[in-house]
């Protein structure tokens, strides 16, 4: 009987070890989505870290030079300086 036991026993072992494998937790099919959303997270984080270091730099320029204000405010709000001509050209 020991003879077919032993056997028997490691036959179960090494069936349960290849359901969980591919069934449970932590499985091939599971690591992988989890490998997937991961890759995804850390794409959407260089996104927002370019967008940080972008707006950094801006807050840099913003406070200590002029010519960004300058720019700024001619865009944005539409400043003219004294002597300046402003023309608006508009699509037919």
């Amino acid at each position: 009987m020991s003879q077919r036991f032993i056997p028997a026993v490691l036959l179960l072992i090494l069936v349960v070890l290849h359901g969980q494998l591919w069934f449970g937790r932590g499985s091939v099919p599971n690591v992988a989505v989890l490998q997937r959303k991961l890759d995804e997270q850390k794409a959407a984080n260089v996104r927002t870290q370019q967008a940080i270091d972008q707006l950094q730099n801006e807050v840099t320029d913003l406070k200590t030079g002029l010519a960004t204000v300058e720019e700024k405010a001619r865009t944005d709000l539409g400043m003219v300086k004294q002597g300046e001509i402003f023309v608006q050209v508009s699509p037919k």
